[in-house]
């Protein structure tokens, strides 16, 4: 069993103080990934730094239409939230995408940005993982892989990042609020999350000694005109193989302005500005939106087990994008894709 000290702060200078003293610190709020981690002996913290204290979950209003959402929001309050089901429905709707109830209660905003990626290997010690230990091979690679990575991945890994709220996050441009010993700093959603390139076992760019204080959301203003799809093995409760958050503008019948994130394929959500200029000043038709799939998908890579999640993902992309199109946004009650 891991021995660590507990430290309980109350103010952000608290916790910075607390992270600074003991190299290998972990910050815990929901605990819904961090428990599990330690549980499964992935992660062997030195000190946890309890924050749930911290006045850091509130949603406020912004400039410009924007929103701000703490990083202790738990992902029910803002799924629930008045201003995000009407200014960012996208969002509501890839939370409820995720987990469950119960989850949802206890998961936060800032705990959902740090879920470690998804791999069978990097969640048995028993097994080599270069996310666990650098250096110590990929087993994945040639090996158990229908869930892993399609985008971005390496020779050092191929695992996927589990989030839903991420992908809609994406989509949105979020900019992420942090605070650190040298003060804050404002990190785009883009610049947030990590390719594996040969370090693997940094999923984003958040420094050790660095808190999540907030995300902002500017002003979408897309209306009906969004859908976040997920594609899984079992309608509830299950990570995705491929999840699609869509917004869109439109005049008429043409589209003025796109954003779209794929999940499930990479080891952050997966976006490509130039894949969304392929629709802008024309109309929705399967065409289109097919040759948008298709850029968004140059590249993509299976890896023997999940080279159908490449076709799934064209086939979803190419739906999302009529959902969103028509207004007709996938319901999360009831699941069945339209």
């Amino acid at each position: 069993m891991n021995r660590f000290d507990y430290v309980r702060a109350t103010t952000l200078d608290e916790a910075l103080d607390a992270l600074a003293a003991s190299p290998g610190a972990k910050v815990i709020a929901g605990g819904t990934n961090l428990v599990d981690l330690m549980k499964h002996e992935v992660t062997r913290p030195s000190r946890i730094v309890d924050i749930t204290r911290v006045p850091l979950d509130r949603i406020e209003d912004g400039p410009d239409g924007s929103l701000r959402i703490g990083a202790l929001a738990t992902n029910a309050d803002t799924a629930s939230d008045p201003r995000v089901k009407d200014r960012f429905p996208l969002l509501a709707s890839a939370i409820l995408a995720g987990a469950s109830g119960q989850l949802r209660n206890a998961a936060t905003t800032g705990g959902n940005l740090l879920q470690r990626t998804r791999c069978y290997y990097f969640y048995d010690v028993g097994t080599a993982c270069n996310k666990r230990e650098p250096g110590s091979g990929c087993p994945a690679i040639g090996g158990v892989n229908r869930i892993h990575a399609i985008q971005g991945a390496s020779d050092h890994c191929i695992a996927t990042h589990p989030s839903d709220m991420c992908v809609a996050m994406a989509a949105l441009e979020a900019r992420i609020n942090v605070v650190g010993p040298g003060g804050e700093r404002t990190i785009a959603f883009a610049d947030f999350h990590r390719l594996p390139g040969d370090a693997p076992e940094r999923d984003h760019t958040l420094a050790d000694n660095e808190i999540i204080t907030s995300v902002d959301l500017p002003d979408s203003d897309f209306g009906p005109h969004h859908t976040y799809l997920k594609l899984r093995d079992r309608l509830s409760y299950a990570f995705a193989l491929v999840s699609v958050a869509v917004g869109l503008k439109t005049e008429g019948e043409r589209i003025t302005s796109a954003r779209i994130a794929l999940g499930g394929v990479a080891h952050k959500p997966w976006r490509l500005p130039e894949a969304e200029a392929t629709l802008i000043g024309r109309g929705a038709d399967d065409a289109v939106f097919g040759e948008a799939a298709e850029r968004l998908l140059s590249g993509a890579r299976g890896q023997g087990q999940n080279n159908f999640k490449i076709g799934l993902a064209r086939d979803a992309i190419v739906r999302a994008l009529h959902q969103a199109a028509a207004g007709t946004p996938q319901s999360q009650t009831d699941k069945r894709v339209r």
